[in-house]
């Protein structure tokens, strides 16, 4: 029998999954102010109702109650099991799900060892780091020191970077991580040693170069990148694909950019490890760059999650436009409503390092502003070598442009750049729009010809998900109404969770009722450590009773302002306090009108307290 899912393992694979672009590949997803709209998916509907909040990594149907994160929405809408779901967003992550508690032995053991090994790795590449951050203030390290310095880079920005230098030696990093006790096979296998296969002869990976550690997104070191300060070649070298690096995931400088500014708002692409420490070093802290490889589906899924724009920055030659054209084919099925990509081609004969310093802040960031909108770069591409003026030249450029446009998800972008074909090449808007459907359920067709065993039609799967759903517990929209005390307290905390601080030890402050014991449920779990969010404590408790109660607390927007629900809290624990002695909320009530009705001048609190009883009595009629 498998084992469990650890809870801190769910909770960082929410932390990194993003809801609407999961939902946003099944869906049509339309803008609207911070949300995205839909029509709902299970069940009928002419207008959409199907909502779904980013900042929170939430959706709602307020048609039919939908509602919960990533792993829900994948469980109701693909009919997955959960450990399934999160199977399936681990594998998007690049991420292996452990287990504990698994009754397997053999299992158990191969957790154990997996999860000892990614330590064991962690530990000795940051053995490394300091290591060659050691190196780089030796007396054989001026050369690398001089470099660095004719880069114009301060020793705040070396630090924050954690640069280092591996001397030119064959084996110094092997014979120091030796005295660390650390084998040559795992040095290997880390990347940090090169073994010939001939002689099984090892020695230093990195030799006589500038050292940059990888760091991945908690800012844990996973790799290294090595710039040469001779001729040797290559220029640049990377660490290999290890059990905890690979290219095609990881971004150099994403780490310190988040750290820099954790209201990042646009992120810039640039190709080496110097063109980022360099505009850093001139304030530009928003800037990544892939590792050797080109820009990838799973760097821009990462980027998005975290910003709504992209700008490719690239050499203005030949090598350069191709690499924009890779980059444009890449993002284009990632472009849903919200998110803008843009394309800044440098002067020939500049890299960023060079340009940042000849221009300034200022200069550099005012061409990051001004750099080409994806929708302008498309159509430049599409013109290249083109005379438009002969109909056979038009034509290829419709067609190419129908093509890239044909990868877009739905959406007004989509639907705007549709209506620029017609009016710049003078196509009907119709016309357009049927050679796009075309296209595209020519890709629709071949798609599901390679699908093995897969006979249901897109409105099959349809009429199954609605059909399901009118049998589940979506058919009816819960009303709900005016909140307990208890519940007042859960649905702050449920917003909140950080409110957990103000809450006293102990589990007798809690009124006895049924959200009362939820509330001291969710309590004790925020307080132990091992939850940080509210989605985490949903995942916690999802197929009980008790998720479907958090799950419509979580639906109600708070009234209260977040400044105020610390004092709101406090108000309400004052209110338990009051149950605790027994006195009962009519003889509260009728105390404090009698009050009133003397002419005697409520307080502020025990005004807040009559109404508070009021909406209480209300209810408990109703």
């Amino acid at each position: 029998m498998a084992g469990h899912i650890p809870q801190r393992f769910i909770e960082d694979l929410l932390a990194r999954v993003d809801v609407t672009e999961i939902i946003g590949e099944r869906l049509k997803l339309k803008k609207a102010g911070r949300s995205f709209l839909a029509l709902c998916p299970f069940h009928d509907e002419k207008s959409p109702s199907f909502n779904v909040v980013p900042d929170k990594q939430f959706y709602h149907c307020f048609g039919c109650g939908a509602h919960g994160n990533a792993l829900r929405f994948l469980m109701e809408y693909d009919r997955m099991a959960f450990p399934e779901a999160v199977e399936h967003l681990a594998s998007r992550m690049g991420l292996e799900v452990p287990r504990e508690g698994n009754d397997d032995p053999h299992a158990r053991a191969r957790d154990k060892a997996r999860d000892q090994k990614r330590e064991e790795g962690t530990n000795l590449l940051e053995l490394a780091v300091r290591f060659y951050r050691n190196q780089l203030t030796l007396e054989n390290a001026s050369h690398a020191r001089d470099y660095l310095e004719g880069r114009g880079l301060s020793a705040d920005i070396i630090d924050r970077f954690a640069i280092g230098y591996a001397p030119d030696s064959w084996d110094s990093l092997k014979h120091y991580l030796n005295q660390q006790n650390v084998t040559e096979a795992v040095q290997v296998e880390y990347g940090l040693l090169v073994q010939k296969e001939d002689s099984g002869r090892t020695y230093d990976r990195f030799r006589d170069r500038v050292v940059f550690p990888i760091r991945d997104w908690k800012g844990r070191t996973v790799g290294f990148g090595g710039r040469v300060l001779g001729d040797a070649k290559p220029k640049y070298l990377n660490s290999p694909e290890t059990p905890v690096f690979h290219k095609g995931r990881e971004l150099y400088g994403l780490y310190e950019a988040r750290q820099a500014d954790v209201k990042l708002e646009r992120l810039l692409i640039v190709e080496g490890y110097m063109d980022v420490v360099a505009l850093a070093q001139y304030g530009i802290r928003n800037v990544v760059a892939t590792l050797g490889t080109a820009t990838t589906e799973d760097h821009l899924r990462r980027l998005f999650r975290l910003v709504g724009e992209v700008v490719f920055c690239f050499d203005g030659d030949n090598a350069g436009r191709q690499a924009a054209r890779r980059a444009l084919n890449t993002v284009l099925p990632l472009m849903i409503d919200g998110r803008q990509a843009r394309f800044l081609f440098l002067p020939e004969g500049e890299d960023p390092d060079s340009l940042v310093r000849r221009e300034g802040q200022e200069g550099f960031e005012r061409r990051v502003v001004c750099a080409s909108p994806l929708s302008e770069f498309l159509f430049e591409q599409a013109e290249e070598g083109r005379n438009l003026k002969r109909i056979e030249e038009r034509e290829r450029v419709i067609s190419a442009s129908i093509e890239w446009l044909g990868h877009l998800p739905e959406g007004v972008l989509k639907t705007l750049l549709l209506r620029e074909v017609s009016k710049r090449y003078d196509i009907e808007e119709a016309r357009v729009e049927a050679l796009m459907n075309g296209r595209e359920e020519m890709r629709l067709s071949d798609d599901k010809s390679r699908q093995n065993g897969s006979v249901s039609t897109s409105s099959s799967s349809q009429v199954q998900r609605n059909g399901g759903a009118q049998s589940g517990r979506h058919v009816r929209q819960k009303q709900i109404g005016a909140l307990s005390m208890s519940a007042k307290a859960l649905h702050l905390l449920m917003h909140s969770p950080a409110l957990v601080e103000h809450l006293p030890e102990g589990d007798s402050w809690c009124p006895d009722d049924d959200d009362g014991h939820l509330l001291r449920e969710v309590a004790m779990l925020l307080r132990a450590g091992r939850y940080r969010s509210s989605q985490v404590i949903l995942a916690h408790f999802h197929g009980s009773s008790h998720f479907e109660r958090l799950c419509e607390l979580m639906q109600r927007e708070p009234l209260i302002p977040q400044a105020s629900r610390v004092t709101e809290i406090k108000g309400l624990l004052a209110h338990f306090d009051h149950q605790r002695i027994h006195v009962s909320p009519r003889s509260e009530y009728e105390a404090l009108l009698a009050k009133e009705k003397q002419g005697e001048k409520l307080s502020r609190e025990d005004a807040l307290r009559l109404w508070q009883l009021i909406q209480e009595l209300k209810q408990s009629r109703g």
